[in-house]
């Protein structure tokens, strides 16, 4: 293992810590009176509890079990990851364009962009320094070259700045909403042929992880359009986003009540495929070279996994779902 810049190997061993339940924690869920004590998310400690780094009375606790007085919880407090995100070689990257100061990517599903808490590697970050070392650090060493994010499941175009002049000539497209941002997905249910759901966007109120529509949100608009529908059960839409606000058409479409199949957060509902993760593709991408001065348009196919669900519903036999696991 290669060491961090001024963290010595010693650094990276994990601490343990123990904690001591008193009266006032008496009959408070695992989770919520670890995460009291370290000063932690809920689901940060969810996590460590998964992960069995942390014992209850010399046993794996569970999140959801009610703590006593008395009872000692030890906490393994795993290794800082390295910050500085490391090349990898053989992560899939399939380049639809590449130039001196940008690449246009084809994100696949499953593919975290850039290391975080939930990924420390196999990123989309990862495999672009693999490729190339001139990237973009406007957003710092974490985030070499991003300028905008698709979700871990959300598959399709991404732009990556491989210099501060691309990166900044882009970030002015983002945010004047000049950028031609074109996705599909299949939904439950099937709306009106075409219409715009123009309703703010902020955090939950109680789910902080998720975003809801709320009164006092940041505005966001979404155009659709029904491409076909699947009797009263799916249909396939084209949307186009006006705007960028985090998980915006997950939850637009959930809002309308036609949440996207396979979304794990917004929705939930049971789809006959299996499918994990919502069914959602950013078909296509339009921008303006913020360095050769034209404009620039490109496409991505949608993934296997969802042209093989489209076929299913058009009643076409289909085999094992690429992301469904063997029975």
């Amino acid at each position: 293992m290669q060491d961090v810049e001024g963290s010595p190997e010693s650094l990276l061993a994990p601490d343990v810590e123990e904690f001591q339940v008193d009266e006032a924690a008496a009959g408070v869920r695992l989770d919520v009176f670890l995460a009291s004590q370290t000063g932690r998310s809920r689901s940060q400690v969810q996590d460590w509890i998964q992960q069995g780094r942390v014992h209850l009375q010399g046993r794996p606790a569970r999140a959801s079990e009610k703590v006593r007085p008395g009872q000692a919880l030890l906490l393994e407090i795993p290794p800082l990851a390295p910050a500085i995100p490391q090349p990898e070689e053989g992560l899939p990257l399939d380049i639809i364009y590449e130039d001196a100061h940008l690449l246009v990517v084809n994100k696949s599903r499953g593919v975290t962009i850039h290391p975080g808490s939930g990924a420390r590697s196999g990123t989309l970050v990862n495999a672009l320094l693999a490729h190339c070392s001139d990237l973009s650090g406007i957003r710092g060493v974490e985030r070499p070259g991003i300028v905008h994010r698709l979700d871990k499941d959300t598959s399709g175009l991404i732009v990556v700045a491989k210099n501060d002049l691309a990166h900044v000539g882009l970030s002015v497209q983002f945010a004047e909403r000049s950028i031609l941002k074109i996705y599909q997905a299949l939904v439950h249910g099937v709306p009106p042929a075409r219409g715009v759901v123009e309703q703010p966007i902020g955090r939950h109120r109680i789910h902080r992880q998720r975003m809801a529509v709320r009164p006092n949100g940041r505005s966001a608009r979404t155009d659709y359009e029904v491409l076909e529908a699947f009797g009263q059960d799916h249909a396939l839409l084209e949307l186009q986003l006006h705007t960028g606000r985090t998980h915006q058409i997950r939850v637009h479409m959930t809002w309308l009540g036609h949440p996207l199949v396979g979304d794990p957060v917004y929705g939930r509902r049971p789809n006959p495929w299996e499918l994990r993760g919502q069914a959602l593709h950013c078909r296509r991408l339009g921008f303006f070279h913020p360095v050769l001065n034209r404009p620039m348009e490109f496409e991505a196919p949608l993934p296997e996994v969802l042209v093989r669900i489209l076929e299913d519903l058009r009643g076409s036999r289909v085999g094992l779902l690429p992301d469904k696991p063997p029975r």
